[in-house]
């Protein structure tokens, strides 16, 4: 196994990675000097797109371009013509919270947590954005949303509620889009850090990014630990995996909040990490169908 800096970005908040299997490449966001990321592997080559809203996550669109959960609300991102399109406002009530982590289920909607900007007050939903631009909304109460995926036979939905450190499992009916009992996948210690985003891989297993605790943990499909990677920056955001193969694990990371000794000691904080050699591979991105 290898672990290794493919990105130098010093993101602020590097968060969310998504792999496009079609064009072989990488898209992940900065959330607090909003952009969007792209890296191209087989260049190595890096570029950035600053957003005018802070961007909590983003995922492919089957059309083309990608859909964006936004601090206003949801949106549609063409990069090419440099065009951005709020669809969807859901808490203009709320002016302190942001959309923050989010994917798409295996029926083409677009799923994104809200939170407090402020990490303070539980005043985040969890909410779906339909291809017709219609919204549902499901559950309240948190501070931190995250790491929203699912099962590889759609009847799970894992997400993160960071604050109360605690990844949940909620029973999942995907003709519907509809969650319903949830329970406790994982719960935190204080030792460990805070679970943030997550992914899913071929064995049905669930890699958990450790914000505060600078590594991944692969957890089997019954919640017990299998192994854990330590990745060399205190706050790891999300992964995801990408690669001709599907078996390279993309890492984001972050910088914010870490003072000059933190980052004399982790240089690479905020970079973009790969790790190879793992003997696990993914499974491809679904699209919003909208």
């Amino acid at each position: 196994m290898n672990v290794a800096c493919v990105a130098d970005t010093k993101c602020v908040l590097g968060e969310g990675p998504v792999w496009d299997e079609r064009a072989q490449t990488l898209y992940w966001v900065d959330i607090k000097a909003p952009a969007i990321w792209r890296l191209d592997p087989k260049t190595g080559a890096t570029k950035s797109w600053p957003m005018p809203h802070r961007v909590g996550a983003v995922a492919l669109r089957e059309q083309g371009g990608l859909v964006a959960a936004m601090k206003p609300g949801f949106a549609l991102v063409d990069l090419d013509q440099e065009k951005i399109d709020i669809v969807a406002r859901p808490e203009t009530d709320q002016p302190d919270n942001r959309l923050n982590d989010g994917a798409c289920d295996a029926m083409g909607r677009f799923w994104a947590g809200s939170m407090d900007d402020n990490e303070a007050s539980p005043t985040g939903h969890l909410y779906r954005l339909n291809p017709d631009r219609g919204i549902a909304r499901f559950e309240a109460g948190f501070v931190v949303t995250n790491g929203i995926r699912w099962s590889n036979d759609n009847t799970r939905v894992y997400f993160v509620d960071s604050a109360a450190r605690t990844i949940w499992c909620y029973d999942f009916d995907l003709a519907t889009g509809m969650p319903a009992a949830r329970r406790v996948f994982a719960q935190l210690t204080e030792a460990d850090g805070y679970p943030d985003g997550l992914c899913v891989d071929a064995e049905d297993h669930v890699w958990s990014a450790h914000w505060a605790g600078a590594r991944i943990t692969r957890y089997r499909p019954g919640g017990t630990r299998e192994r854990t990677i330590e990745i060399p920056a205190p706050n790891v955001t999300s992964c995801c995996f990408g690669g001709t193969d599907l078996d390279v694990l993309y890492v984001t990371t972050a910088r914010i909040g870490l003072d000059a000794a933190v980052l004399h000691r982790a240089p690479l904080a905020g970079g973009l990490f790969a790790v190879t050699g793992l003997g696990v591979r993914g499974t491809p991105a679904h699209r919003f169908k909208g």
